[in-house]
């Protein structure tokens, strides 16, 4: 089978692998039927993280079709359609049961790296795995596109606007405008925000904020941007500030243009372990966030509103590629040519 690796920093490989099998009873193997390049992927192509070359890649979405199961599965079975969530709880833990399975307490191997690829050996799938009525041949490819979005960045966007209460009325600032950040303004408007305020400085993702519910947008960075949004919010400040960034930036941001008592939600991975709490704590600024709920809010909410058409986060995805042009999927995201690169799988 086909795989793709890191050969170094700025370039993908492609080499042939054995197809994985079965190695534990809550074990499942996947044929992939459509992956994508996420922004945290491009840490270790842009060379930010430290790569020593023939790496595996770090590609963590994906949708596929089960192809063998361990002796422990019983949710799921060969030929089932299914979204593979970048998270794998065991939805019996003290975190999976509070809604939070993407800290899952049952196993240390909570996280999915590898899937660009033709096949993936997906474990603890008991629970984590996300069936999908009937086959992918049976979907649009945009409704794949907005299926796929539930393995990741949906779901994060949807958890950075859970762990932030965004309700009925509120005004609410979206730091980021990646896949994340666009999908955490759909997020917002699906609680009721009234007043969504996003953050882009290029023409075609603030246009597709504002298709997804962003009321307002302020491209300024820094003081200028604090200055700009608090503005925007009559000098009172955000009700809830929804951080999917993670850079230094990007977080004493989000800390000063909330309100009093506002809550800060953060799915950004921070770059930095530096910040900065003394502006927070008089502020009475609550923060929350972490790694998404995956599998809890694509069985609880996301997947019905995809079915039903109430939302279409597929639209992140503005180029497609096939799993032999990965280079130029990973090439495109890094020079901005694109939101998020879609990747088929033949």
């Amino acid at each position: 089978m086909k795989k793709a690796f890191f050969a170094k920093a700025g370039q993908m490989e492609l080499k042939d692998v054995e197809k994985p099998a079965v190695q534990a009873a809550d074990d499942v193997i996947l044929k992939i039927v459509r992956t994508c390049v996420c922004g945290s992927d491009l840490w270790n192509f842009r060379g930010i993280n430290s790569l020593k070359g023939g790496e595996e890649n770090s590609g963590h979405e994906a949708l596929g079709i089960v192809e063998e199961v361990g002796d422990d599965i019983t949710t799921v079975k060969p030929g089932d359609f299914v979204i593979a969530p970048f998270t794998h709880g065991c939805g019996q833990c003290a975190a999976c049961r509070a809604g939070f399975d993407g800290s899952c307490e049952d196993h240390a191997d909570n996280f999915s790296n590898g899937v660009q690829g033709e096949y993936y050996r997906f474990q603890h799938g008991q629970w984590s795995l996300v069936k999908v009525p009937g086959q992918p041949s049976d979907y649009s490819e945009g409704m794949l596109k907005s299926l796929l979005t539930l393995a990741d960045v949906m779901a994060t966007g949807y958890h950075a606007a859970r762990v932030a209460n965004v309700k009925d009325g509120d005004t609410v600032v979206v730091m980021g405008d990646g896949a994340v950040g666009l999908c955490a303004i759909i997020a917002a408007k699906m609680r009721g925000a009234k007043k969504i305020i996003s953050t882009s400085r290029h023409a075609d993702r603030e246009a597709l904020a504002k298709e997804f519910g962003a009321t307002d947008n302020v491209a300024e960075r820094g003081d200028e941007a604090v200055k700009k949004i608090m503005e925007l919010t009559h000098g009172d400040g955000a009700d809830a500030v929804l951080e999917c960034v993670g850079t230094e930036q990007s977080t004493d941001t989000a800390m000063k243009v909330g309100r009093p008592g506002a809550i800060v939600g953060r799915v950004g991975l921070p770059h930095t372990p530096k910040q900065d709490m003394t502006t927070p704590f008089y502020k009475n600024t609550i923060v929350a966030g972490g790694p998404a709920s995956v599998t809890t809010y694509d069985k609880a909410i996301l997947l019905k509103a995809v079915l039903d058409g109430e939302i279409n986060p597929g639209k992140v995805f503005t180029k497609t590629f096939t799993l032999d042009q990965i280079q130029d999927a990973y090439k495109a995201m890094d020079d901005r040519q694109v939101i998020k690169s879609y990747v088929v799988i033949d």
